[in-house]
């Protein structure tokens, strides 16, 4: 039985925690013979009190951890990351708490895993898709993937993608002190780091839904943060190979 702890960053998600935790506790209910999941709500002390309402459902296995301010979904997974190897977890789930990430997928992306595979949900695969994005988010998205793996010699079609699944060694093997991305460029890093480390990757389709509710952490200032370090990692690679 795979022991398993899905990691999801809250900042004012106060109008989609509540049924994504329904969706989650129901498919792991279903799985319940082969799979253990529990939840980890990383709340990054949202004035909505969304780890409060987390909190106030009281389903078995989850846990709210509270953050003293916003830093971000990097700081926050990283806080996640540590509480979770403290424990007797095999994988842990990355996923986005607005509810773009359908937890129905979930059991397909972990029966692709193991203990030395990071898995992503691509949406720029075959089988993935994107619904209700306008043509702008987009683009940032394609581009910026296609930017970073041409740039770092990878071959993934989708590394700002969130929904993944990690081994708990890959985990425990990072030294997070060298990630610095606060934003979505962490995700970035992330699959740098698991490469460094002799880890393989694998993208399995997935289908992102825009939000319905609440407010996208997604800004200019997040964009040039994953374009800087993409470009200073990239110049590295180059300046090594001469």
């Amino acid at each position: 039985m795979k022991n398993i702890l899905v990691l999801i960053p809250t900042y004012n998600e106060s109008e989609s925690i509540m049924l994504l935790l329904q969706r989650i506790d129901k498919i792991r209910r279903e799985n319940i013979d082969n799979l253990k999941i529990d939840i980890l709500v990383i709340d990054d002390n949202s004035p909505d009190k969304t780890g409060q309402l987390a909190q106030s459902l009281n389903l078995s296995g989850l846990t709210v951890l509270s953050l003293n301010s916003k830093n971000g979904i990097g700081p926050a997974y990283i806080a996640g990351f540590k509480f979770g190897l403290t424990k007797n977890y095999d994988f842990f789930i990355q996923m986005d708490a607005d509810l773009s990430h359908q937890p129905e997928e979930m059991i397909d992306l972990v029966e692709s895993s193991d203990t030395q595979i990071m898995v992503i949900g691509s949406r720029w695969i075959k089988g993935g898709s994107v619904v209700n994005w306008p043509k702008r988010r987009r683009l940032i998205s394609r581009f910026g993937t296609a930017y970073a793996a041409r740039l770092l010699g990878l071959k993934y079609r989708d590394l700002t993608s969130g929904y993944r699944v990690l081994p708990k060694q890959l985990v425990a093997d990072i030294d997070f002190v060298t990630i610095k991305s606060h934003g979505y460029g962490f995700q970035i890093e992330m699959a740098l780091q698991a490469i460094k480390l002799g880890y393989k990757i694998k993208e399995v389709p997935i289908t992102f839904i825009e939000r319905e509710n609440g407010k996208s952490k997604m800004s200019f200032a997040i964009v040039i943060e994953a374009w800087k370090m993409v470009s200073l990692e990239g110049f590295k690679r180059r300046i090594i190979r001469r």
